[in-house]
């Protein structure tokens, strides 16, 4: 699977879990880090543990393991690092407050909706 067909299975298995406000973020050309954010906004953290939960368990049946997560203490904001594909899970207020769209300004953006 390229990253690109990665980023776009991620945000329709946070849609499953009723995640909002998914965007992905093309960071191909703008960083050596990774080719994609996708990011998400959950209502509570229970929620956001329920997303995160949700895309992990399913890519790993075809095979995909994220290489590192982050956030699961607290579940505010929820990392699940892919490599390619880097995966933020937001509680809303959280979200704001980083402004993470804001500080990638300059990528293309793509918005998913069910």
């Amino acid at each position: 699977m390229t990253s690109h067909e990665l980023a776009h299975r991620i945000a329709d298995l946070a849609l499953d879990k009723k995640a909002y406000d998914v965007r992905i973020l093309d960071l191909s050309k703008l960083s050596s880090v990774c080719d994609y954010f996708v990011v998400c906004s959950a209502d509570a953290d229970v929620q956001a543990r329920a997303i995160a939960d949700h895309i992990a368990d399913e890519l790993q049946k075809s095979g995909e393991r994220y290489w590192h997560r982050e956030g699961y203490e607290s579940l505010r904001w929820v990392l699940l690092d892919y490599v390619d594909v880097v995966v933020h899970v937001f509680v809303r207020e959280v979200r704001d407050f980083y402004g993470l769209e804001d500080l990638w300004g300059d990528a293309p953006t793509e918005e998913v909706a069910a």
